[in-house]
């Protein structure tokens, strides 16, 4: 059976804050469910890890892909020395334990908190773009993007330090504009099942800035409608 027909998807982006603290708790279990791979030298348990990481988050850093009222998807979004998290030794050890309560303190403090080279007023540093499993497919990375490129104030973007086996977003990157400009090599990568580290970059002149105004079926400024492919059977 072939269907043929579409139907589409209402991505509404907002910023972290603007949802406010009620949404906390979500947007934190979005984060850590897509970059559990990162944390588990912190523990495998991503309930565990939302309560240690749940009081950190600046919300106002992150912007979220609500699809029917829920988290879909986040990015963040950072210009010179602005950082996305406030993390508190005590808090992180009380649910990660001491050893690895310090050890995830320590690596969020070191590597996560610490500005891109060349991080500068103006320049826009989009990272943890991710969307849940459930929603993949069905334009919430690309809705978060456009929202983001859209915002004023901005002209240069760039996405640091993707995977290269991340063969999706570098395509979705690709499509949207972006250009690799770096590559490094990064100690320990193969165990880690990837091989180098890349970063792209995008500079919009005013004729290429995507517009408030998007598509027909938008009911408001931060809402993306999107088509979902088509299925076979």
């Amino acid at each position: 059976m072939e269907w043929t027909g579409t139907v589409e998807t209402m991505v509404v982006v907002e910023r972290g804050d603007e949802l406010g603290e009620g949404y906390r708790r979500r947007i934190t279990e979005v984060y850590v469910r897509s970059f559990a791979a990162d944390f588990v030298a912190f523990s495998r348990d991503t309930g565990k890890l939302a309560d240690a990481f749940e009081h950190m988050l600046l919300l106002e850093r992150f912007y979220i892909a609500l699809v029917d009222g829920e988290p879909a998807g986040l990015a963040s979004l950072t210009e010179g020395d602005q950082t996305l998290f406030a993390p508190r030794w005590r808090e992180i050890r009380r649910h990660l334990g001491l050893a690895r309560g310090l050890l995830g303190y320590v690596v969020i403090r070191r590597w996560f908190m610490r500005p891109s080279d060349g991080a500068r007023p103006r320049l826009a540093e989009i990272g943890f773009v991710a969307t849940e499993p459930a929603y993949q497919g069905r334009g919430v990375a690309t809705a978060l993007l456009r929202h983001l490129l859209a915002l004023p104030g901005y002209r240069e973007y760039v996405l640091e330090d993707i995977k290269d086996t991340n063969a999706p977003a570098l395509g979705l990157y690709a499509k949207l504009g972006f250009t690799m400009y770096k590559r490094r090599k990064v100690r320990f990568a193969r165990r880690a099942g990837f091989t180098e580290l890349m970063s792209m970059k995008l500079v919009q002149d005013s004729t290429s800035q995507p517009t408030a105004d998007r598509s027909p079926g938008a009911v408001r400024r931060d809402t993306e409608v999107l088509p979902l492919p088509e299925v076979e059977s």
